[in-house]
């Protein structure tokens, strides 16, 4: 280190100095390396600039140049005027923070307006996008549907995967993620023509319906658009959305993997209101969830719902009292007509929704095919399919007898959550004390 004031005034300058009445203060100097370099430092904010080409910042001129000053300030004499290439500098950046300053100091009512202004460019700008995309989605999907379901039972991934793509840089990700699920349709199943013609049809739909947006009534409108991508701010949540006090059933939870991201989903069950709610969070690069909710468990407290036809997304705004363990049978549905009539009036209302917490009173699990297939049964006869696994523990809990079970309901089967059984909730095999 004692060397370095040496090699600092080896770099020293013919044109040297430094003020001291002028605001900026400033050091400045033309240091001589493989060429001569002009170095300036303004004091207020020790802020350097050199004409040299290093990549390093600060460079090694400009600390020269700070070291000389430090150790032997008689050699940067004081100056009544700085030179020419250091008074434009520092001239251009007091210009900046002038105009800083103006913008932090502008009344609040014309920052507003000056951000409202700045939002609606880019709603218009990023709608002439989606509107792009959608058009060439279009194109896509006619001759998809022209040349034949058939002729999708060989394409690559890519096939499908680069529309996504195509429909990110148009800035709609919620048509993105639909092609995404799409794609892994075909050859699934025996009957997948049907079912993918039942999502192009669904995806046609969205389409058209955000064309005709202004046509539709003001909640299907806030669907349409965050089913395209357009996400709601927690403001925009707090001011058009629903806040609901009730004595919550926390039911449980579903994780899932969806593009890189991990997705859980924590349903919920309004004691009195009867109300479905699902706690959406998304978890990165195998970070944890930011919060833990206590599953199988009873609460008081206020839910804020998303805007929408059939509200089902909610937050936690405020809990009250103390968690209760869930003792009592579950409310819900007496048969399963009654739970797929609710999920038709639903349907009928918002034709894109994906899953129903389903809550069922008094159903039978029953094993068929030696376990290849489970379904529920309720006190009619009538019964659904369970998602592919294994339920041997659901059965031993029920001995046979009636249960209460809740599930998840994506249209083809219901993946149980929970079920109440001998005056316990059980809960993906565990017994919640």
């Amino acid at each position: 280190m004692p060397a370095l004031p040496a090699l600092a005034k080896s770099w020293a300058t013919r044109e040297a100095g430094r003020t001291s009445v002028k605001i900026p203060s400033a050091l400045w100097g033309e240091c001589q390396g493989s060429a001569l370099y002009q170095v300036k430092v303004d004091l207020s904010t020790l802020s350097t600039h050199c004409s040299c080409p290093s990549r390093k910042f600060p460079c090694k001129h400009s600390l020269g140049l700070l070291l000389l000053a430090a150790n032997e300030p008689s050699s940067l004499p004081i100056a009544s005027e700085p030179p020419a290439w250091v008074a434009t500098w520092l001239a251009k950046r007091q210009g900046a923070v002038e105009r800083k300053q103006s913008k932090e100091t502008q009344p609040s009512g014309e920052a507003a307006q000056s951000s409202h202004v700045s939002q609606l460019k880019r709603a218009e700008k990023r709608q002439a996008l989606v509107l792009k995309g959608l058009d060439s989605l279009d194109l896509w999907l006619n001759d998809l549907v022209r040349n034949g379901l058939a002729s999708v039972q060989t394409q690559p991934a890519s096939f499908w995967e680069s529309k996504a793509a195509q429909m990110v840089d148009a800035q709609a990700p919620g048509i993105a993620a639909r092609l995404r699920i799409m794609s892994g349709i075909p050859n699934a199943s025996r009957d997948w023509p049907a079912k993918l013609l039942e999502q192009l049809g669904r995806l046609a739909l969205l389409t058209h319906a955000y064309r005709r947006l202004e046509q539709l009534h003001a909640p299907l409108q806030e669907d349409v658009r965050q089913l395209i991508g357009w996400t709601l701010s927690q403001e925009e949540v707090a001011a058009r959305g629903e806040m609901v006090s009730d004595d919550w059933l926390v039911l449980g939870q579903t994780l899932n993997d969806e593009e890189k991201v991990r997705v859980q989903r924590t349903w919920l069950y309004g004691m009195q209101t009867r109300r479905r709610a699902l706690l959406l969070q998304f978890s990165a690069a195998g970070a944890p969830f930011p919060e833990i909710y206590p599953l199988g468990s009873r609460q008081q407290a206020d839910l804020l719902f998303w805007p929408g036809t059939y509200p089902q997304r909610a937050r936690l705004v405020e809990r009250r009292g103390e968690f209760a363990p869930l003792r009592d049978p579950l409310p819900g549905e007496e048969s399963i007509d009654a739970f797929l009539a609710g999920v038709a009036a639903a349907l009928a209302c918002q034709p894109w929704i994906e899953r129903f917490l389903c809550v069922l009173r008094g159903v039978i699990p029953v094993c068929a095919n030696g376990g290849d297939a489970w379904y529920a049964r309720d006190n009619r006869g009538d019964a659904l399919p369970l998602a592919k696994g294994e339920y041997w523990q659901m059965l031993a809990l029920s001995g046979g007898s009636p249960i209460d079970l809740a599930a998840e309901w994506n249209g083809e089967a219901l993946l149980p959550i929970g079920i109440m059984a001998q005056g316990a909730y059980f809960l993906q095999g565990r017994t919640l004390q």
